[in-house]
């Protein structure tokens, strides 16, 4: 296996988790009180737009040639990174 290949394996797990977390932070905003409820959907729907540049991020990096992947990486990482920082304001606003 490639050193991409193994990356994008990584990257496709992580994603999977983060579509876990996603779903059960859905799952406590469709039993939350009216007011609540409207926030906690605006914080699912953006986590999912985050989620889709990330996804779009990895489809790049995926179909990208043995040598380009690597110029692609970065922008996969903060992609990542930046998924990652509005989940951790979401979960912490669920609770």
């Amino acid at each position: 296996m490639s050193m991409k290949d193994a990356y994008v394996q990584k990257l496709k797990a992580q994603m999977d988790a983060w579509n876990a977390e996603i779903d059960k932070l859905k799952a406590k905003a469709d039993s939350a009180q009216a007011d609540a409820k409207i926030e906690y959907l605006e914080q699912v729907d953006n986590l999912r737009k985050e989620q889709l540049e990330a996804t779009q991020k990895l489809n790049e990096l995926q179909n990208a040639g043995e040598t380009a992947w690597e110029d692609l990486k970065a922008g996969v990482e903060n992609a990542w990174d930046s998924l990652e920082s509005a989940l951790k304001r979401a979960a912490s606003r669920f609770q």
